[in-house]
This record gives structure tokens, sequence and C-alpha cells, in this order.
């Protein structure tokens, strides 16, 4: 028997298929404080829990019979996931079951902004009858533009069609093809901002989209543009978007997601064409049903046939294993992050050659940790290791895994080659005896560079003074440089600097490198990942089919 312990409110309906199956008894528990939970928690094999329960890494400390943390929701910010994955415990969630509550949201939103809905009724309930103040504009005919185009962008896309809406589309792997299929305009950025009388953000937040919808991107809008945000707090700088809708060029907008929540910032919650709610997009019965009973199924599965499909976290290969692997998964995961920063674009096609030592081994979660690191720069943690072939087929990319015994000079070597139409990039790793992880090989040039959190990729012409020249550049910003490594296939050619950095690079930087005469492009690179990959206790034994 495998006792499930439930500590938040969560559906019966959707706790049904465990409280019927017979290998599983499941005890509630109101939300217990800490030392209470302590207590109790090492008797239970698996924990279910919303958002109030906080799974820290002290109450894990007491959890040695614990095999699987449930959210019965999408996010697991309340759950300290490496502390899970150091323990062996596989975390998993239910990231597909609020899609038609956060779809049907933002519909809400978007008609509310449009007919001045809460405003009216506001004023209404007070008992002024106003109907000159709430002229509203229609959705027939109108431009959506829809930034980000997964599964909740889709059928935001797919419902708003419905009203006679016109659809541009961006996303960093939406095709010509899907989108025409779809009816609707593969767009840019830009021309979202040109045409666009509603705009809607679908996407996660990462660093490329914090703030992707600011000043300058909003001096770009039509006149009278509508904003809707039911996504993730932070992808609308909210201090411009008031600037803008004060000075009468946005028109209004929509938000259920805010940069600091609960909020509390009187410029959001007075302002008249500013409509707000307190993060509702999943907060229907339905999905509440929905996404616990996609955990409570996805727990007997796990208990029963071994079969993982929404984890987090990843089970942990033997012990043997690891030792030998664990240096090349966290290299794996860097390059991955690093050759998609080099393409500065969503790539069509993948491939990874390993050489030497590494062709006798068994790489396929070396593989799923570098298309994790590739796919994390544009769909941030919604992928992980369990999903990420899975992803990858959704997303239309193609990939090819060769094992080549030429050692190509190292005893153990890795490259990983990403595309999109004629543009690729380029890295070439290996770990060193004694030395550690290196990345040898960035696009055409050869280098010897430790992998570090702040990186600084330049192409140059191989002339006289230029290093010396960056060097000060770098100093008058006051930027420390850790190391330096440069690389060329010719003299006087153009020729590769790496430099690794104790903190980022802005953009002004960028520009001021750029107008250095020979210097012909800088670009900042980052990792977010430069300590260990730590998987979790038990070996994987089966993926679901994808």
């Amino acid at each position: 028997m495998y006792k499930v312990l439930v500590t938040d409110g969560i559906s019966d309906t959707g706790l049904k298929s465990l409280f019927d199956h017979p290998h599983f008894v499941v005890e509630r528990q109101p939300t217990l404080p800490l030392e209470e939970l302590k207590i109790i928690i090492g008797n239970y094999d698996a924990l279910i829990v919303r958002s109030q329960t906080k799974v820290t890494e002290e109450l894990l400390e007491s959890a040695d019979q614990l095999r699987v943390i449930a959210r019965a929701g999408v996010g697991v910010d309340n759950i300290d996931v490496n502390a899970a994955t150091r323990k062996g415990i596989i975390v998993i969630n239910a990231p597909g079951a609020n899609t038609i509550a956060a779809t049907e949201h933002t519909l809400a939103m978007m008609l509310s902004l449009a007919r001045k809905i809460p405003q009216a009724y506001e004023k209404t309930k007070a008992g002024i009858w106003d109907r000159n103040s709430f002229k509203g504009v229609e959705l027939y005919k109108k431009t959506l533009g829809v930034i980000g185009m997964g599964k909740i962008g889709t059928e935001v896309a797919k419902r708003a069609k419905s009203f006679g809406m016109n659809i541009l589309a961006f996303d960093p792997y939406l095709t010509e093809e899907r989108a025409k299929k779809s009816g609707m305009t593969k767009a840019s950025l830009d021309l979202i901002a040109r045409e666009s009388d509603f705009i809607t953000v679908h996407t996660p937040l990462t660093n490329d989209t914090k703030g992707l919808i600011n000043d300058d991107y909003l001096s770009k809008t039509k006149k009278g543009v509508r904003f809707v945000n039911c996504a993730r707090g932070g992808i609308i700088d909210e201090k411009a978007l008031v600037r803008a809708i004060q000075s009468g060029h946005v028109a209004g907008a929509a938000l259920d997601v805010f940069e600091k929540e609960p909020v509390a910032d009187p410029e959001l919650l007075q302002n008249p064409n500013i409509i707000v709610t307190p993060h509702l997009g999943a907060s229907t019965v339905e999905a509440q049903e929905k996404v616990a009973q996609e955990v409570s199924a996805e727990i007997i599965e796990i208990f029963e046939s071994q079969s993982i499909t929404n984890a987090v976290n990843m089970p942990q290969m033997s012990g043997e294993v690891q030792q030998k692997m664990q240096p090349y998964l966290l290299l794996g995961e860097q390059i991955g992050q690093l050759v998609i920063q080099l393409l500065k674009q969503a790539p069509s096609k993948i491939e990874i050659n390993y050489h030497g030592d590494l062709v006798e081994e068994d790489t396929e979660l070396l593989t799923r940790v570098m298309i994790k690191g590739i796919l994390s720069h544009h769909l941030s943690d919604s992928v992980n290791l369990i999903n990420a072939f899975h992803l990858l087929k959704e997303q239309g990319v193609s990939y090819n895994v060769q094992n080549i015994p030429h050692n190509k000079g190292f005893a153990n070597y890795m490259e990983l080659t990403v595309s999109q139409g004629t543009e690729s990039a380029t890295i070439g790793a290996t770990v060193l005896n004694g030395y550690g992880a290196r990345i040898v090989k960035m696009n055409h040039y050869r280098i010897d560079v430790k992998p570090e959190k702040h990186l600084l990729y330049i192409l140059h012409q191989d002339m006289p003074g230029m290093i010396g020249k960056v060097g000060s550049l770098l100093g008058d910003y006051q930027i420390n440089i850790g190391t330096m490594q440069v690389g060329r296939t010719m003299v006087g050619g153009e020729a590769v600097m790496v430099l690794t950095l104790d903190k980022k690079v802005n953009a002004e930087v960028i520009q001021a490198l750029t107008s250095i005469n020979g210097l012909n492009a800088a670009q900042f690179l980052e990792l977010s990942n430069v300590d260990t990959f730590v998987p979790g206790r038990q070996e994987l034994q089966k993926v679901e089919s994808i």
C-alpha cells in the first residue's frame, strides 16, 4: 500500500482515481505548520499540494519515505525542486490542465477591456445610469497580435478568429506552414506593434521576454492599442505601460498577472483604463478538477509502472554511471544554452556528434540535457528532461545523433550544431582529465574556455592592439575580465575572442565595443547553471512514448 498525503484544498472529484485504487491510501490534513508537518511527513510515499504548503529543504530532510511530490497546478515555486532532486524525489505538475481556463479568461479580459464592462458595472451599482462614458469598440475585423503560440496562445487565436478578428502571430518556433494552416499570419514583433488593435502575450518569463513590452516597444505600437496579459507578470513593463496609457497612446490594458503579487501599485489599481484580476487564469472548477485528475493519474503510473510524463526534475541513473557522466551532463546543459544564444533564433535542426570514449556510453540522458538547454532559452521552465523530446517534436525541430569513434584530438568530445535555414552555430566541448570541462570550439574557431556564468563572444579582424582596446573599454565600464581566449583560422583574417567576466554586459557596452575599428561583432552570453547537474535517486526506467 502506498500512502498519499494531501495538505491543501484539492477537489475530491479530481482525486477519485486515488481514492478508488486498491493500492493507495489517501489522507487529508489541513495546511499544517512546518514543525507539525515534519513529524508526519516521513510516513508517506507521495505528497499532493497546491500553492499554500511550502515544501522546503528543511521539511524534506524528514521525508525519507517520500518518492513523489505533486503540485496540483502549473508552477512549482512553493517547492524546493533542487532539494527534492538531491533527495531523489520526483516532482510532478499538471502543465496542460489549465489551458482552457486561461484561454477563456484571456477572452473575457479582452471583451471586458473592449466594452469597459467592469467600469460600467461599478458605476451602475453605485446608482449612476451613465450610458455615455462607456462607449466601447468591437472585436470584429480588428487585428489581434498574439505573442507566444504555445497551447494557450494557439487556443486564444482560434477563438478570436470566431469573432472575425485578423490574427498576427509571433513565436520563435512558429512556421509559415503552421500559421497558414491555422488561418493566421506569421509576424515579427515589430509588425504586431504596427498593425495590432489588441495585443495579448502568452510567453514564459525568460531573460528574453522580461520587459519585452517596454517603452521602446510601446512607442512602435498603433495609437489606441489595447494590451492583455494573462501569462506572466514581468513580460510587460508595468511602469512603461502606465506611462503609455496616461499619454493616451495606449487605450487600455487588462492584467491578470503582475510583477509583484498581490499587486498594490495604485497606478495600476486606480487607473480607469486598466482592468485587473487577482491571477484568476486557472481558477475554474473544471481546471482545478483537471489538475487533481492529472497528478492523481500520474502518481498511479509512477508507482505502478514507473512511467513518468510531467516531471519537472529527473530521476537518477545508477551511482556508477552518474559518477562517470556527471561532468558531461553539466557541460551538455551549458553548451545547449550557449549554442542557441549564438544562433539568435529558434532552430529547425539539431545535430549532436559524440566522439571518443563517449561512443561507448549510454548518452540518451546527455542528449536530453543538451536539448533541454537549447529549448529552455525560449520555453523557460516549461521544458524538462522528461518532456524535452516531446516538445522538440511539437515545435517541429528535427534532430540527429551520431556516435563517431574517431576522437577528434580528445579522449572524449561532443559537438552540438543548431541551424535555421542557412544560419548555424556550433559548439564543441570536452572534459579534460585533471582540468575539467572545456569549450574547445565555437563555430569555426578553436579555443579553450572554461564555462563561466558571464561570457563575451567577439569577432574581430586579426590586427595588433585589438585585445588592448577591448580590455581598456571594459575597464572604462568597470567590467572585470576573468580570462581571455583567442582563436583564428588565418593570420590577418577574422578572429574570435572569448572572455569570462565578473558581471553582465548591457547593450551600451556592446554598442561601444562594436564601434571599435576592426571589431565586427560582440555578443554577451549567459549560463544559468555553472554549478552541478543534480539528477534524482532512481534510474529512469521508462519514458512516456513520444
